[in-house]
């Protein structure tokens, strides 16, 4: 398996006043827009479409009630 890295070419370092207005920008967009941004950020990082995710193996984690 190969070490992924941050191509940390791709950003740049912002300003206070840069990141102020982001921020800015951000918190006058709706909750349903910044989340379909983030889930658009999410899937473009993880390299799946949006319209299929995928699905969670349930296969891999099994519960149990705690003995008192």
């Amino acid at each position: 398996m190969s070490d992924y890295r941050l191509d940390k070419t791709f950003f740049k370092a912002q300003s206070f006043e840069e990141a102020d207005k982001q921020n800015i920008y951000w918190l006058q967009k709706d909750v349903k827009e910044r989340l379909r941004a983030a889930w658009y950020l999410t899937s473009c990082a993880y390299g799946f479409s949006i319209d299929d995710p995928p699905q969670i193996d349930k296969s891999a984690f099994h519960m149990r009630k705690h003995k008192i």
